[in-house]
């Protein structure tokens, strides 16, 4: 029988807030936010991004405190990324794979702090190691060579995985580079260091703000278009995701989020493994400017963004509103 009105009225469950709350069909915890923090050298240091206004760089106590901070509010992991040095960066970025890098000290100081109760997650990338800002190694015509790139993010995974890291997560979109990885991992015993994929990562306008963060904007030369997705392919974006999790990941990621809510929803339908979105610097930057232009409240906006992601099939977010968004989801 077709559901008609009167007999039928849809409004009813949406009448009292309690029947609204029993039939919601998505529901969002603190549990399914990742908190991603930026570090500097110093102590007791903090520097304003500018271009992200309410997040600052830490340095590694800052980023200790911070940790203990999503504990306490039930968010289950944190991502980390380092502005390195100036005098640490070079064409190679071998700065990546020290074993006592800003990086590597950062993961030791939160583990020791708050033990296995928090997730870490680090980024494996060169583009906060090297002075031109790609990330990966550069040719002599300035294209990005994969398999070399490929072998150095190796060493870099690995030194995070001694360090202490939980997840190391590939945003640098080389080939193959999931494999190896994994095979690195295997052979070192380190088992359980789970890898979540950057797998379908696009060329975005939406990154600006995370450069400055890493101070790798104002270096780069180029653009990655070479590694990183078209915006407008979204099987090409399939397939690198089912790569990815043939040679390995235990999760992928799909970054930016908002704009591409439409391959979230299709990995979600097509693959069986968790599926992160990446709120990313100039969404939450639009936020914040909104905010301040009167066009919205904050907390209204940034949960709407936020429950979309989660309907169209995400296991979890990154987002720099995490202790925001875990209040208002804690009550």
């Amino acid at each position: 029988m077709t559901a008609s009105y009167p007999a039928t009225r849809l409004r009813r469950t949406r009448t009292a807030a309690w029947s609204r709350a029993l039939h919601r069909e998505t529901v969002m915890t603190s549990a399914d936010l990742i908190w991603p923090l930026f570090v500097i050298e110093g102590k007791g240091a903090e520097e304003p991004v500018a271009s992200l206004p309410g997040v600052s760089r830490w340095s590694i106590d800052g980023i200790v405190a911070r940790a203990k901070e999503a504990v306490e509010l039930g968010i289950p992991a944190i991502a980390l990324f380092p502005n390195t040095p100036d005098a640490k960066r070079s064409e190679d970025g071998a700065e990546a794979y020290n074993s006592d890098n800003l990086m590597c000290r950062t993961i030791r100081g939160v583990r020791d702090a708050v033990g296995g109760d928090l997730g870490i997650l680090t980024d494996v990338a060169l583009d906060p190691y090297t002075t031109h800002g790609q990330d990966g190694l550069l040719d002599a015509r300035g294209y990005v060579v994969n398999d070399d790139t490929v072998a150095v993010l190796v060493d870099q995974a690995v030194v995070q995985a001694e360090a202490g890291a939980d997840i190391v997560a590939p945003s640098d979109m080389m080939d193959g580079r999931v494999h190896a990885i994994r095979m690195a991992l295997e052979m070192g015993g380190h088992h359980n260091v789970q890898i979540m994929a950057y797998s379908a990562k696009f060329a975005s306008a939406f990154y600006g703000p995370f450069r400055d963060a890493v101070g790798s904007g104002d270096r780069l030369k180029g653009d990655k278009k070479s590694y990183q997705l078209d915006p407008a392919n979204g099987d090409e974006a399939m397939r690198e995701i089912a790569f990815d999790i043939a040679e390995g990941a235990d999760s992928v990621m799909v970054k930016p989020g908002l704009a591409y809510l439409d391959v979230i929803a299709r990995a979600r339908a097509r693959f069986d493994v968790p599926i992160f979105a990446y709120q990313v610097s100039g969404e939450y930057a639009l936020i914040e400017a909104g905010v301040a232009a009167g066009v919205g409240e904050r907390e209204p906006l940034l949960m709407e963004k936020l429950i979309a992601f989660k309907r169209a099939g995400c296991a979890g977010i990154l987002t720099y509103h995490a202790p925001l968004a875990a209040r208002v989801l804690n009550g």
